[in-house]
């Protein structure tokens, strides 16, 4: 549907329970050169993966308000979990374009498989919600998705252990069952787990297809955006703020993970007192 009203050169919101959506936002940079992001990480309330639906539905809900204060002319829910309990409930209350990244991830699941075995992996509240198993079986009912949680991924990736033994011996505990059923396509349904992809290729080993729907969203975004007339034609101003990242806590600590995944530069994060949004 076209979104009149809406300013093209309007930044696009993206938001994440903390830093994983950065993997996300890196994509959009990547594949959208032009745009402007204003990122939002609730690093207060981080992690969503281990919460009920209603409060990441909650929280969610204020962080879309806080996005919409920033004038966003469109918005990427950039967190597995948060995708999975509320965007359902998000789209009916906005009015300006909203994606998530679990049916773009699936698609390319379902159009890469060879054997119709498809495994899932991600937080207890994704893979508990069955959205991916769902969504697969809407799209194509034979085939067959495998979830599991793999909650440790999150705290490894948060703390820099990319490529460490510990990370492979989790991995291979957590994947070895997934191995078993012999699938051969694994959706990275966090968006933590691009950044130990290595680690997790290594286990499952090179006849298995990883597929990371940080990048299958930034590419749906853009067609999303130009199908209703909101590409941003216009290159950034040298030395125009491009980026602007807000977060609940810890802007340093963010600040300094981000600089390691995202090659940009990002001079400040600026704390948001969520909750009075």
């Amino acid at each position: 549907m076209e979104h009149t009203g809406l300013d093209r050169y309007a930044p696009i919101g993206v938001f994440d329970s903390g830093v994983g959506g950065l993997t996300v936002a890196r994509e959009i940079m990547r594949q959208i050169p032009n745009e402007h992001i204003v990122y939002f990480g609730d690093t207060a309330r981080v992690p969503y993966g281990s919460k009920s639906k209603e409060t990441v539905t909650k929280y969610s809900e204020q962080i879309v308000r806080f996005l919409q204060t920033q004038h966003v002319k469109a918005i990427v829910v950039a967190c597995n979990t948060a995708s999975a309990c509320a965007l359902d409930t998000i789209e009916k209350d906005i009015d300006i374009p909203i994606i998530g990244v679990v049916k773009p991830g699936a698609k390319v699941a379902v159009s890469v498989t060879q054997n119709g075995k498809i495994g899932v992996i991600g937080t207890a509240a994704t893979i508990d919600s069955h959205i991916y198993s769902d969504y697969i079986q809407q799209l194509d009912p034979s085939m067959q998705s495998i979830g599991k949680a793999c909650p440790l991924f999150c705290p490894l990736v948060e703390e820099g252990l990319w490529e460490d033994p510990v990370t492979d011996e989790i991995a291979s505990r957590y994947l070895s069952e997934l191995i078993d059923v012999g699938i051969d396509t694994l959706i990275l349904g966090c968006t933590h787990y691009p950044l130990i992809r290595k680690a997790i290729g290594r286990i499952v080993g090179e006849g298995v297809t990883l597929v990371n729907p940080a990048y299958e969203t930034a590419l749906e975004l853009r067609a999303l955006l130009n199908s209703n007339g909101l590409l941003n034609d216009r290159k950034p101003e040298l030395g125009a703020n491009q980026y602007q990242f807000f977060v609940s806590d810890a802007a340093e600590k963010f600040k300094t993970f981000a600089n390691s995944i995202i090659k940009y530069g990002i001079l400040t994060a600026k704390t948001v007192h969520i909750e009075e949004y």
